[in-house]
């Protein structure tokens, strides 16, 4: 049952991209022209068949990498609001300082 499916999966994946160079040209002229509302349909279904196939082409980080990312750009952020803060109050002494 799930060969089949399989199977059927794959077999769908080859008319499409088949499909994809021909009715690219196609889809594209009617919805450059404004003619027809089927030309933009046409057009955004290919699209999405066409992200869902690159989507599926993508490698996503795992939970750990996730994290570990995470983690460095909170980091990363703290540091950085740290030396902010620490330049903003001796600017703000020295123009104080200045003005007085």
């Amino acid at each position: 049952m799930a060969k089949e499916k399989t199977q059927a999966a794959q077999g769908a994946d080859k008319p499409l991209k088949a499909a994809a160079g021909k009715s690219t040209a196609k889809a594209e002229a009617p919805a450059k022209s404004g003619k027809s509302m089927m030309g933009y349909a046409k057009a955004a279904q290919e699209f999405f068949e066409q992200s869902k196939v690159e989507l599926k082409k993508v490698t996503w980080p795992t939970r750990q990498e996730t994290v570990k990312t995470g983690v460095a750009v909170l980091v990363f952020s703290v540091i950085m609001a740290i030396y902010l803060g620490v330049v903003d109050m001796a600017l703000s002494r020295l123009v104080a300082f200045i003005l007085s």
